[in-house]
């Protein structure tokens, strides 16, 4: 797919009215409010809207509203907001009334685009395209396509899918939905050409586009192709919803085409197409495409998860999980829906209800790796590393052994181990673990950096440091243990210039000002070593760090000891990673 700076180009209108829309909201508390709205009421509204809070905004803006209905500005936030939401009927009314105000919106020309779609109006956004009331080009076209469909005029529908690809920087686009509408039509041999294109000449090979792929394969009696492609297309450790592609297929059963079995399907796929493509970079224009996607396919769980994924991401718990609770049980994405749902009762602080989620879903589906890790991680978390160790031993048990998260597994149960004070169980874990992954940072670092607090295998600790800190020069936690195993072994000029570049890298780190302090110390450069000893202080040490350091200032590093700072200091170590 386009790259997102391109891709929201392309997209035009939309992508530019949120952009005003967002920073119209960031000048709220300058701007004079509206004629007829209250004051408060106003600035309320967007503060709400700045702060991606579409609830509230929703709310306030409905109340504005009601005291100055023709404010352009009020009409076209409130209609992001209800867009947002998912709330199709608030948001058609909303575009109904903004236009007829004379507001120039491509945001209500989408809505009224996602209500003709859902009524199945497809004349009626034919006008609405021919008319010139559009998104953006690449919005448009795809619409165009998938309502020629609709009324029932194929060779016209496929044409728009040819004039999209024809557009600079929208072929892979354009081919990938002539070739779903092909395979609608019942033309599986000519999807399946377009399908297969190499990405250099067409399609990329997103998730989507190789689902779409094998169910053409399947259709077609070929199920040993579709096999192939699925396992030289995604990863080894198949997630529940390719595991269930997978079995069928190795059943010798017929998967029909039902990836996208009408016009609505097909313009819900290209909505979701939009969002996942400017997720990254427009998570709030992506989140409207998601929440579009979804009101035409209410079947269509990944448009549930992505749209779930992007409220969390905008600082919307609540809505990200009401999001993740739309796939229902039974679907092959409800063991991904009901994970992000735990991620996110653990971000906001509630880890007990997220290991209650866990816990179900370890019941239901007891055979999952990715259930025992995330209940691993959880535990592990919450400090109740015996029970996080036992969570591990389960989900390496039930990874394949070619698994790509093995070499993690073994990782995360070594930090477990290590803390609960095993160091021949955690020296074993990262061992494994380097073996499976040999140039992780992350366990380069936390392997050399524990044998250096050990004083063990020193010219060992040292090449694996300096392996992580050639793959990960600008990590200041990385180059921090470096430096820490050239003050252990005594090597201080190069502990000094290692450090400093650690500090210039972590500035505001405790535990790296507390190692350039004892280099600076081991120097003779007693001043900057109590300068960094007090910037250490400043920046919320452990208590028990922060008694250490407070000794070092007032005896110097004799008294302190030059004690190890805590390996979990930072992620990965001491040093992290």
């Amino acid at each position: 797919m386009p790259t997102t700076g391109r891709a929201a180009a392309l997209l035009g209108g939309v992508a530019l009215a949120m952009g005003i829309w967002g920073a119209a909201s960031a000048q709220g508390t300058t701007e004079a409010p509206a004629p007829g709205a209250p004051a408060g009421t106003y600035l309320a509204a967007r503060a709400a809207a700045l702060s991606s809070d579409f609830a509230a905004a929703a709310r306030l803006l409905a109340q504005a509203l009601r005291e100055d209905s023709d404010d352009l500005w009020l009409l076209e936030s409130a209609l992001v907001a209800n867009l947002s939401l998912g709330r199709m009927d608030d948001a058609r009314a909303l575009a109904d009334t903004a236009l007829a105000a004379g507001l120039r919106s491509p945001i209500a020309h989408l809505a009224l685009d996602i209500a003709h779609a859902m009524d199945r109006d497809w004349r009626g956004l034919l006008r609405e395209l021919e008319a010139g009331h559009g998104v953006g080009p690449l919005v448009d076209g795809l619409s165009r396509g998938w309502a020629w469909q609709g009324v029932g005029e194929p060779d016209r529908a496929l044409s728009a899918f040819d004039e999209l690809a024809g557009a600079p920087g929208l072929r892979t686009f354009g081919l990938y939905h002539k070739a779903l509408a092909l395979a609608l039509q019942g033309d599986l041999e000519g999807a399946d050409e377009l399908l297969s294109l190499p990405p250099s000449q067409g399609i990329a090979p997103t998730r989507r586009a190789v689902l779409a792929h094998v169910e053409v394969l399947s259709a077609l009696g070929r199920n040993a192709d579709a096999l192939a492609l699925l396992d030289d297309s995604v990863p080894a450790d198949l997630d529940a919803a390719l595991l269930d592609i997978r079995d069928r297929l190795e059943e010798g059963g017929t998967l029909p085409f039902t990836f996208v079995t009408s016009a609505a399907e097909g313009l819900s796929e290209a909505y979701l197409n939009v969002a996942a493509t400017l997720a990254d970079g427009e998570p709030q224009t992506a989140l409207l495409y998601a929440r579009a996607s979804l009101a035409l396919d209410t079947g269509r769980s990944e448009a549930a998860l992505l749209a779930a994924t992007l409220l969390q991401e905008l600082g919307q718990p609540r809505l990200a999980r009401e999001a993740f609770a739309l796939v229902p049980e039974g679907d092959p994405s409800f063991l991904a829906a009901e994970l992000g749902r735990a991620g996110v009762l653990q971000a906001e602080g509630e880890p007990q209800a997220a290991l209650e989620v866990l816990s179900g879903l370890a019941r239901g589906v007891p055979d999952r790796p990715e259930v025992a890790s995330a209940q691993g991680d959880l535990l592990r978390v919450s400090d109740r590393w015996e029970e996080a160790e036992e969570a591990y031993d389960r989900a390496i048990a039930l990874s394949p052994p070619g698994s790509g998260t093995l070499w993690y597994l073994h990782f995360t149960r070594a930090l477990a181990r290590e803390a609960r004070g095993d160091w021949p169980g955690t020296e074993s874990d990262l061992r494994r673990s380097l073996e499976l992954r040999p140039d992780s940072p992350q366990v380069l670092n936390h392997l050399g950096y524990g044998l250096v607090e050990r004083g063990e295998k020193f010219p060992e600790a040292l090449e694996l440091l300096q392996r992580a800190v050639a793959l990960r020069p600008d990590s200041g936690a990385i180059v921090d243990s470096l430096g820490w195993a050239f003050f252990k072994l005594g090597r201080q000029r190069e502990a000094v210039e290692t450090l400093e570049r650690a500090v210039s890298l972590l500035p505001h780190d405790p535990v790296v000002n507390d190692h350039l302090g004892d280099a600076y110390w081991m120097v003779g450069r007693l001043r900057e070593a109590r300068f960094q000893w007090s910037r250490a202080l400043s920046f919320e040490p452990t208590p028990e760090e922060a008694g250490r350091i407070r000794d070092k200032l007032v005896h110097g590093l004799e008294a302190g000891a030059a004690a190890p700072a805590e390996t979990a200091a930072l992620p990965g170590g001491a040093g992290g990673g």
